[in-house]
């Protein structure tokens, strides 16, 4: 029984100090992003109101996730330039009398970034909503923003995978 118990402390003392190697994403972007980074958005001019929402949530990440800081284009040692290319609905349901129903939202971001080293990277990034549309107008105009500004953020969502990837591999 002793035995037992000390081969069972020594076992879990040295899977906690040995640990499981997991490591979160902000640290695999240290690899690619010194602290502070320079944001900018491109607009695609049939959809300048969406934007505003592009720049905060990438200034977000970078301050939540990235633990960074946004930083001006001079004073940054790396950057990201993120161009909103539009969106695309498609009609995916149909009623009875051939009404749209439901569509799918399709948000085309392309992201250029240059990591602390000077390297470019380009990812172009194309994300998929889905959303219902009602008899309101204003119901299904309010729908229609709130699927871009969804689409907007997996968009971003997948920019972080792509960056904290790009940093593994960079180890």
């Amino acid at each position: 029984m002793l035995k037992s118990l000390y081969l069972f402390i020594s076992t879990s003392l040295i899977m906690i100090i040995t640990g499981c190697g997991y490591q979160p994403s902000s640290k695999y972007v240290r690899n690619v992003f010194d602290e502070s980074v320079y944001v900018e958005v491109k607009v695609d001019p049939a959809e300048p109101e969406n934007a505003p929402y592009l720049t905060d949530e990438l200034r977000k990440i970078i301050i939540q996730r990235f633990n960074g800081k946004v930083a001006s284009k001079e004073t940054a040692k790396n950057s990201i330039i993120a161009t909103y290319k539009g969106t695309q609905f498609i009609p995916i349901a149909y009623d009875q009398a051939g009404y749209i129903t439901r569509y799918a939202t399709i948000v085309k971001v392309e992201f250029d970034l240059i990591d602390k080293n000077g390297k470019n990277f380009h990812k172009t990034i194309t994300a998929t909503t889905q959303e219902g549309i009602s008899e309101s107008a204003l119901q299904t105009s309010t729908s229609r923003v709130s699927s871009i500004k969804l689409g907007l953020q997996k968009a971003s969502d997948e920019f972080i995978s792509f960056v904290s990837s790009t940093g593994a591999n960079a180890k």
